[in-house]
């Protein structure tokens, strides 16, 4: 009988260091990959399971329970980093884990620039380094309806920032990324307006904050520029501001806003149409978003540029006049 369990014991001890020699052996082996790169993208407070789980979706062929055994058995499943991957052919588990503990990102970064519209974005988003432009194969319906937004025109939809992404990524998920963030703004701002502002809702203050980001060509003018209009709203007096119907030109506009334009009828001619335009035309960055919803006070309804970037506030139409002769006319 005691050879019999001293035979049983060293046949577990082989078959245990069998496991150890097989595992160690796993661990050091390239896993299959379905191209010889992938992204792999974690969101803050991931669980280790879900990595493990993502990795395969991702696409590497490996048992995502076999994975996450060893994030646990290693210690270091919880050291994992949230953020944007890139998974060469080769790697293995051991330097997987490596990569994620320590946060190796290989990121790659597109600027949004406040106060750009749409086409802006679309060429930006174009022209960046190793993104993969599945958006741009997209009419801007079915893109949007792909984001979640049916029925919605993208102009103003994106907060303006800087997004990194790691190589072969999605043009849709930086998309994704900057509706999200424009969402989080908005409704921050939302949240803090002003008990005397005459909007109504959050689009309204998205689309007067995308004029404020254009009209505005010093910082500290902002608020009293989103004054003005919304003292003109209130007294519905038409907003009368170029930049609509700018945007309202498209492509046509050759950089020369001309009277016939201002009389030319269409949804962005302020000067024909009461009310707010029916769609932003530019990214508002935070600080005109919360100008829109926090309007300087006053009963100024007019305002110039003086030429060095600030603006002539004034409250009658005669002192507007003489503001604009002095600073547009030299008079």
């Amino acid at each position: 009988m005691r050879r019999f369990f001293s035979t049983l014991f060293v046949l577990a001890l082989l078959a245990a260091l069998g496991v150890l020699a097989a595992a160690w052996y796993w661990l050091r082996q390239p896993l299959p990959m379905r191209a010889p790169a992938v992204e792999l993208s974690i969101e803050p407070g991931t669980l280790p399971r879900r990595v493990a789980q993502s990795v395969r979706d991702a696409g590497v062929d490996v048992d995502p329970r076999l994975l996450y055994a060893w994030f646990r058995l290693s210690g270091e499943g919880q050291r994992i980093k949230a953020g944007n991957y890139e998974l060469e052919r080769g790697i293995t588990p051991m330097r997987l884990l490596d990569k994620l503990s320590r946060g190796e990102e290989s990121l790659r970064a597109v600027t949004l620039v406040e106060g750009w519209n749409w086409r802006q974005v679309r060429a930006a988003l174009a022209k960046a380094d190793q993104l993969r432009p599945d958006a741009a194969r997209l009419s801007d319906a079915d893109l949007m309806a792909l984001l979640g937004r049916p029925g919605v025109a993208p102009e103003g939809r994106f907060f303006p920032d800087t997004y990194t992404y790691s190589k072969g990524s999605s043009d849709v998920k930086v998309l994704q990324r900057a509706l999200r963030a424009m969402d989080r703004r908005l409704e921050q701002a939302w949240a803090v307006r002003s008990p005397q502002s005459v909007l109504k809702t959050p689009e309204e203050a998205l689309t007067l904050a995308s004029i404020v980001e254009k009209e505005t060509g010093k910082p500290s003018d902002r608020t009293m520029i989103a004054g003005v209009f919304h003292n003109r709203l209130r007294i519905g007096m038409p907003l009368q501001t170029d930049p609509t119907v700018i945007y309202g030109l498209g492509e046509s506009f050759d950089g020369n806003l001309r009277r016939v334009h201002l009389q030319t009828d269409s949804p962005y001619n302020t000067y024909l149409r009461p009310g707010l335009p029916p769609t932003p035309i530019a990214m508002p960055g935070k600080a005109s978003l919360l100008a829109a919803v926090q309007p300087a006070p006053g009963r100024a309804i007019y305002f110039v540029a003086r030429g060095d970037g600030t603006s002539q506030f004034s409250e009658t139409l005669d002192e507007h006049n003489r503001a604009v002769n002095k600073f547009q006319r030299g008079k």
